[in-house]
This record gives C-alpha cells, structure tokens and sequence, in this order.
C-alpha cells in the first residue's frame, strides 16, 4: 500500500520565503514529503516581491505546491484561470471547486473562496450552487463512502460542538454553514481550513449513527494558523495517509478512544428531507438539445437511439469526480459550440480556436484519454478522423490532432486544419520535433500502424500528436509540461504564424459570434457527418 506524506499549511499570506524554507528544514530533518496543501490566503497584500521571484522562475518550490484561490477582490488577479491553472513552477492552483486524484488514488476535493451573502456570487466566494455541485458530483458515484481530504479556507460553522474547546474562536458564529453541509456530505478522512489566525485541532468526529448506521470512517478537524505568526501558533501539519481506496474496511472504520458525536448531526438529520441526487443508473430519460431543424433527430442522453430492440452493451464510462466542461450531459457544456453529435462521441469547436474550423473531438460519456477508450467509443473517434480528414481535403488542407493527458480530466482531441499550401507534413512534424528539443521534451516517432495504448498506459501522463497521413509523436509527461504546447508549435512562425492566438484566452470570441461559427460549420460538414446519415 501507497502511504502518502504531506504537509498541509495555514495563510501564506504571501510569506513564500518563510514557508518554503521550513519545509526545507523539516525534509532535510525527517525525509521528503509529496506535497504541500495550502489553505486561506496564500497570496497578501505585499505578495508582489517574492512571488516575482518564483513566477518568473528565478526561485522553486522545494516541493510540489497545491493552493486554494482567493478569498477577497485584492488578490484575484494572481489567479488567472478559474478551472485551475500551474502559477509557477511546483505550484498549482487547484481551481474554484473540484477533486484532485492523485496517482496512488488518494481523493482530495476542494472548495475555493469564502461564502457568498450577496448574488450573484463575487468572484472570491463559493454560493450554495458551487456546493451542491460539488457534493452530487461525488455523491452520485457508485459506493461513495467519503473522500480523503477536505481543503477549504473557511472553518465549517459549529464545528467545536461536542468537541473540545477552539480557545477564543466561536465555532457557532465564525466559519461558512456551506463549508458545514460539505463536510457533512463527503465525510473527508482530514478536513483543513485557515483564516482565522488560529491553530485547532478538534477531536475526531464520527459519520455515522451508533447503534442506527453501520461503522464509518472518522473526519479529523485542524485549523492551521497564519504562516509566521509571532504567537507561535501551529501553521504547518505534517500527516501521513493511506487513500481509503487502498483500505481494509474494517480497518478504515476503526473508532479512536477519544472519538465525538458528529457536530453537524443536525445537517444530517435533515438531508433526507431534500432531494437526493439520482444515481446514474436511476436518472430520467432526458434528451440533449435540438442543434437545429435540419439535425433531423434528438438522441436520448445515453447515447442509444430508440427503437434498437437489443442495444448494445457498452462498458459504462466512469463518473467525473467534480464538474466537467465536456460531458455532454453536463450544464457546464457551452452546447452553442456543439457541431455533431454521434452516439459515443461528439464534434465541437474550440473555444478560442486558432482557427474558425479548429474542432475538438470529445467522447459524450467521462474519459480521460485515448487509451481509457471502449472499443465502441474509440471505433467513432476513427470514424470522426476518417469525416475530418476527407472534409478538410476538400477545402485544401491537412489537420493536425493533438492530445495531452496531463492536468485535463476529460479526453479532447484537437483538431487543427493547416493550408495544404502553407507546409507539407514533414514540416509539421519537424516543427513538433524542433520545439520539442528547445524545451527539452523528448517526442519519440510511434511506428505508423501502432496504436498509442500499446506505448502509454492507462494513468500514464503523456502529450500525443497525429497527423493525417497516420504519422504519431508522443511524449511521456514525467514532470512539468508546457499546457499551451500542442497550441504554441501550431501558432508559431514555422507553420500558421499566428503566434497571437498560442493562448485560447487571447483569441475567444464572443458566444453570439461562436455560434454563427458553428452554425456555418455544422452547414459545411453536413456532406460528411455520418452521424446524420447512421
């Protein structure tokens, strides 16, 4: 069994120099740990100094860093992608809200921000959606019993009921009543929380009712003060786990002598009276969208057409562990960009192309790559390359398909035409090649009729490039990876020269705008969308 050891820290506060430093001391006096968890703000008012220092890459954190976002309008502005971004190197923004699951499996959810008590919800805080979001993506899947750890910035309310005493903290008016019901729901093995400048370690808490519940896993509670504070109050937790996944059952619920009554009893006693969320296999036949008249048909959300008298049995995809951008089901989908649908896989536009016709291949259900593909899913993808390759022929150009597996967690295969005019494929792959080496990233040739699941394992971080003719490229991410790379070798001088649109956020167009391009995609490709003639 994997046993992780990590450290979880209170508000930085922009103290990089303080906190890095002792996690220096602590590793050279007990060994390396694998990450640093921070909650609270990590960023202050006088951050500016230091955090040039390890943006510009001058200086590193000695360990891999994972941070929560901001909790006011001051420092919003380090925080550049709301989804979760690498600020620097061996420091990763988490997000606003989701699950980090680390290779051993170990399951971290997240919550960014403070509670919103106006809407709609400033940019810092988390409102009751962002939560009940949060709490169906993990409730709803099969055999959940809880997640590892919690990280949030906020202290739950009433968190020191039935507990010991937090000093001069009152639990029943400081902290979030949402961050509350959260740990309620998701039952974390360790729930760390900051803000309040103060260390609290409450006693554990149990998640089940004795005598009425089967035996459930403890939730342990520790507030870590402020980074530096001269009150030498604890701020830096050093902890070692073994992911409940890896667990013996009965091991997992074993009960500590000193062990308390659940302190948000109340929240659970009243769950039952809303609505659970629907389990996968129990939800309500519901159709996607009608793309437009001439669509010809709706398809019903598990991707089977009516009327089949004995559907086929695909192997389910699994579930995503927190809001996704691309399962079609999903309302974070931006269905304006949708151009085909199939019946495992569908077409939509990049947001932000570097071109109009820059299409990404997406499978409908949730999977991380290529090589986590069924067979049925992986048969359309090919269809879908066999549709692209004749359509863009057709209009004179050649595309380029890249993919990386790495700090995504749905597949998106993108798309990108390039002028048959403008470079031959050999100029293709040499531009890959050539920016590969600058940045020192090995891209090795895959012989022409392999298939990248016989090179790349599932789990196995990797960036992966095709072009028309079969040619592949593939590079396996063992450490840090340039996220914009496929994106910065097509934009730059040697093939589109467009070296402007490297970033999508640079180049994203207004939705009224996106959809007159989709709509006049979707009319182009309609000769060769075989999913309207199948």
């Amino acid at each position: 069994r994997a046993v992780s050891r990590r450290l979880a820290c209170g508000d930085v506060e922009g103290r990089l120099e303080a906190i890095f430093g002792r996690v220096r001391a602590i590793q050279a006096k007990s060994g390396r740990f694998d990450m640093l968890l921070c909650v609270g703000n990590f960023f202050g008012s006088t951050s500016e100094a230091e955090w040039a220092e390890y943006r510009t890459g001058a200086k590193k954190a000695p360990i891999p860093t994972y941070v929560l976002g901001a909790n006011n309008q001051d420092t919003l502005s380090y925080f550049p992608d709301v989804s979760g971004c690498e600020l620097a190197e061996n420091i990763t923004y988490l997000g606003r809200r989701g699950v980090y699951s680390g290779c051993s499996g170990l399951q971290i959810a997240y919550l960014s921000g403070t509670e919103a008590h106006e809407q709609p919800a400033p940019a810092h805080s988390f409102s009751a959606k962002d939560v009940a979001e949060l709490k169906t993506s993990l409730l709803s899947t099969p055999n959940f019993r809880g997640v590892d750890i919690l990280l949030t910035s906020p202290w739950p309310r009433d968190v020191g009921t039935f507990a010991n005493s937090a000093g001069e903290i009152d639990t029943k008016k400081c902290g979030s009543k949402l961050v509350s019901d959260l740990a309620a729901s998701l039952k974390p093995r360790y729930h760390f929380a900051a803000l309040e400048k103060a260390y609290y370690e409450r006693l554990p808490y149990r998640n089940h009712m004795v005598l009425q519940e089967t035996p459930q896993h403890v939730t342990r509670f520790i507030a870590l003060a402020d980074v530096g504070n001269t009150s030498k109050k604890k701020y830096l937790y050093a902890f070692s786990i073994v992911p409940m996944s890896s667990m013996d059952a009965a091991e997992l619920v074993k009960q500590p002598q000193d062990v308390t009554e659940n302190p948000y009893r109340k929240l659970r006693k009243e769950a039952p009276k809303s609505k659970a969320p629907l389990c996968a296999e129990e939800e309500p036949a519901q159709f996607f969208f009608d793309l437009n008249k001439h669509q010809g048909k709706k398809r019903p959300s598990d991707g089977k057409e009516r009327g089949d008298s004995q559907p086929k049995q695909a192997k389910k995809p699994p579930q995503p562990t927190g809001p996704c951008w691309f399962c079609l089901a999903s309302p974070e989908v931006e269905k304006h960009l949708v151009v085909s649908i199939g019946t495992h896989c569908y077409l939509a536009l990049a947001k932000g192309g570097l071109s109009p016709d820059h299409v990404l291949i997406l499978p409908i259900g949730h999977y991380q790559s290529v090589v986590d593909l069924s067979s049925e899913v992986l048969e359309e993808v090919t269809k879908y390359k066999a549709a692209l390759k004749e359509f863009f022929r057709s209009k004179g150009k050649r595309y380029v398909l890249f993919e990386r597996n790495y700090r995504s967690q749905h597949l998106q295969l993108q798309v990108v035409p390039v002028p048959l005019d403008l470079c031959t494929s050999e100029d293709i792959k040499e531009a890959f090649i050539a920016q590969a080496q600058e940045q020192q990233i090995e891209l090795l040739e895959i012989p022409e009729h392999s298939d990248i699941a016989q090179v790349a394992q599932p789990g196995t971080p990797y960036f992966y490039v095709e072009l028309d003719t079969g040619e592949k490229l593939l590079h396996r991410i063992r450490g840090r990876f340039p996220l914009q790379f496929g994106r910065c070798v097509l934009a730059s001088e040697a093939l589109l020269a467009q070296p402007q649109r490297a970033d999508w956020r640079q180049c994203a167009a207004q939705r009224p705008e996106e959809a007159a391009q989709a709509r006049a995609f979707r009319r182009e490709f309609e000769p060769f969308d075989f999913s309207l003639r199948d």
